[in-house]
């Protein structure tokens, strides 16, 4: 019997080993589910959701056939206030702020379109936006009265599928963030017994989503008709880019309210089920995977699983129109025997692998020689954030050094907050280092004067604003078996 690593979170860590299911099983009545009465419109929303994550935990294989009543204006209200205050406007241009002027009626009659059948959604506005790899990856911005949907919808869906989805699957899901998974990774690695990384990634998934296969496992859970139509509405409601509408058949728009729900639905569908059923009937050793929406990493005890697993992966993801990327899908000796089997066969180090904004190495401590699993920022995003902080400096050059202090304060927090984990220090503090002659040259520029700006003084200023460099996270044992 295969270890499993489904119960990675305390919440999780009760569920049994989830079945491969594919096709869709007949319909089951929830008999707990009535038309509303006014003695149920007077419950409030939460426990009324709490009520459906409980009757999910209890039958597995419960359809629910009455949701559309959560959608309620307490609900909608909630959602709104949920939405992020700032965000870029869609087609329709209207702004956080600007529709709150006047919530309540426009609340009320989304409500009452939602649940007369009359509610349209808009398209979604195109951007790109520039990846590590130097191309572009399309986000879909959409219309506020959508985001406000959407997210209502993800509030009464997410608590039947968090009773579904499996423990090594981290992403979009509530308590759960990308520190959980490095830690999951790291875990595997550094006390399983893990000698081969399948480092995996699919091409282009948000864009290769298939309506039909996605709809199909909806319905594996909600039966209701009116939920369904609203979400073949967002799916179908196309994309707006130079004013030009186009038709989506397949995809849905990576950055919608909804999108990463569905992407873990599809992938739990797809991916988890299968693998978890594949690493109990068909590995001889033990497997572990750490998913994070549709970034995935899976280790194995045995080159001969790894090969195997890769071969079926590809299939796999093919039955359900989605492509493993050549180039980016790697497999690799790696974990506390490779550095050894390296020397042993005249290679060099082991290869790395990146998962998460970290560069995985094998490495060694100096006390005793022993195996270490080391971390460090990957050195492309190093540099490209470097390179988007040098240009706001150069632009916000004339701005007063408290106004720059401040602003750099709150970026250089942001980073440490995500990137201060043991053993990335050094990276941390060229971050800190870079930051500051960044800051100097800017305000070297500022005038003639300016260039008499010495390092030694601009030390000064380095120390009152950007914070020092120190490891902010524990190591992940500790994190993870608490």
């Amino acid at each position: 019997m295969k270890r499993t690593n489904n119960g990675a979170q305390p919440k999780a860590s009760g569920q049994p080993p989830a079945e491969f299911v594919e096709k869709r099983p007949p319909a089951k009545g929830n008999s707990e589910q009535t038309t509303v009465t006014s003695t149920q419109r007077l419950e409030s929303t939460s426990s009324g959701l709490y009520r459906v994550r409980e009757a999910a935990k209890r039958d597995k294989d419960l359809r629910f056939t009455n949701l559309l009543h959560h959608i309620d204006i307490e609900l909608l209200h909630t959602a709104y206030l949920s939405l992020n205050k700032k965000a870029a406007t869609g087609l329709d241009g209207v702004t956080w702020q600007e529709y709150g002027e006047e919530l309540k009626s426009h609340l009320t009659r989304l409500h009452d379109q939602i649940h007369n059948g009359s509610y349209r959604a808009t398209a979604s506005k195109r951007i790109w936006i520039p990846k590590s790899d130097g191309r572009q990856r399309p986000i879909g911005i959409t219309a506020l009265e959508d985001k406000i949907v959407q997210q209502a919808l993800v509030d009464i869906l997410q608590p039947i599928y968090e009773e579904d989805f499996l423990g090594f699957s981290y992403g979009s899901r509530p308590d759960r963030s990308q520190h959980n998974a490095l830690d999951a990774i790291y875990v595997a690695i550094t006390q399983r017994k893990v000698g081969w990384i399948l480092d995996a990634d699919i091409k282009g998934f948000y864009d290769n989503i298939n309506h039909e296969w996605l709809m199909k496992f909806v319905e594996h859970r909600i039966a209701d008709n009116r939920v369904l139509r609203l979400i073949r509405k967002f799916l179908r409601a196309g994309v707006s880019e130079d004013g030009k509408w186009s038709k989506t058949e397949v995809g849905t728009p990576q950055g919608a309210v909804i999108s990463s729900l569905l992407a873990n639905i599809y992938l739990h569908y797809a991916l988890d089920l299968w693998v978890n059923k594949w690493r109990k009937h068909h590995a001889r050793g033990e497997v572990y995977i750490v998913r994070y929406a549709d970034d995935f990493v899976i280790g194995f005890q045995y080159q001969s699983d790894a090969k195997q697993f890769q071969t079926e992966l590809r299939k796999r993801m093919g039955k359900f129109g989605l492509e493993l990327h050549s180039d980016k899908t790697r497999l690799i000796e790696f974990g506390r025997f490779a550095t050894v089997n390296h020397k042993e066969r005249g290679k060099e180090k082991p290869e790395t692998f990146d998962f998460l904004g970290f560069t995985h190495i094998c490495s060694t401590r100096r006390k005793d020689g022993k195996f270490k699993l080391q971390r460090k920022t990957i050195g492309k995003r190093l540099r490209r954030k470097i390179k988007e902080i040098r240009q706001t400096l150069h632009r916000q050059r004339h701005n007063s050094i408290p106004e720059q202090g401040r602003w750099l304060r709150s970026v250089v927090v942001g980073h440490f907050n995500y990137y201060a984990v043991p053993g990335n220090r050094k990276a941390l503090e060229t971050f800190r280092t870079q930051i500051g002659h960044a800051w100097l040259h800017a305000l070297r520029r500022r005038s003639q004067k300016g260039r008499s700006l010495t390092w030694k003084r601009m030390q000064r200023q380095i120390e009152k604003w950007i914070p020092t460099a120190k490891v902010l996270h524990p190591y992940p044992n500790q994190r993870f078996c608490v």
